[in-house]
């Protein structure tokens, strides 16, 4: 398990200002039921937040082990329109592991495990990553936590969109703030560095996220 680690960049890194949004929702499937769906919308904002770069759209279905584990897969379609290279389309296949490593005083620690199976309408093969998300919630008020998390991103194979290895690290900072019954937004600074053969990339990003539980 990766603990809450700042990236190092390379010595040459390139610099880009994001903008990213998202909706998440999360609906139990009955009430007494430990089925439950998830769906998500994000929106990308990249070259200095000028243009939609990327929109990824994810479907979840995830069973409750225990009120401390849950597990499922799904599948996510994501849209990538980089400047300058021609737009790719991926069909991505995954399967996700959750675990809530401590609740103690408010405090939380969960981990996400989650295996990716992706492919793209426009290269042939499979191209395989692994990501452990980290995220720990401090309370810093009645209502409000202190939000941070980590996820590096290791691909498995090489191919022809993917070289093998540590190829993204992300790291977030924010504060969640609840806005109605089951709603809360969380507002905050992702930090994330994309390893490349030459020149590595940086994306100063501000990320706000919605997430609705019913």
């Amino acid at each position: 398990m990766c603990g809450l680690t700042i990236a190092t960049p390379a010595a040459a890194t390139e610099d880009d200002f994001n903008i990213w949004t998202g909706q998440f929702v999360t609906i139990d499937l009955g009430e007494d039921s430990d089925w439950f769906i998830r769906g998500e919308a994000q929106e990308r904002f990249t070259d200095d937040a000028d243009r939609l770069g990327q929109l990824l759209l994810r479907s979840f279905v995830g069973y409750r082990i225990t009120d401390k584990v849950n597990l499922g897969g799904g599948y996510a379609y994501i849209l990538t329109d980089p400047a300058g290279p021609p737009e790719l389309n991926e069909h991505r296949f995954y399967q996700e592991l959750n675990v809530r490593l401590i609740d103690r005083d408010g405090v939380t620690l969960d981990s996400r495990t989650r295996l990716e199976q992706r492919t793209f309408e426009e290269t042939s093969g499979t191209s395989w990553r692994f990501r452990n998300f980290v995220q720990l919630k401090v309370p810093i008020s009645e209502s409000n936590k202190f939000v941070a998390y980590t996820e590096p991103f290791i691909e498995l194979n090489d191919t022809q969109v993917q070289r093998g290895g540590l190829s993204v690290w992300r790291n977030f900072a924010g504060v969640s703030v609840p806005i109605a019954d089951g709603v809360e937004m969380v507002p905050g600074y992702l930090n994330q560095t994309v390893f490349r053969d030459g020149e590595d990339r940086m994306d100063h990003v501000a990320n706000v996220n919605i997430f609705m539980n019913f």
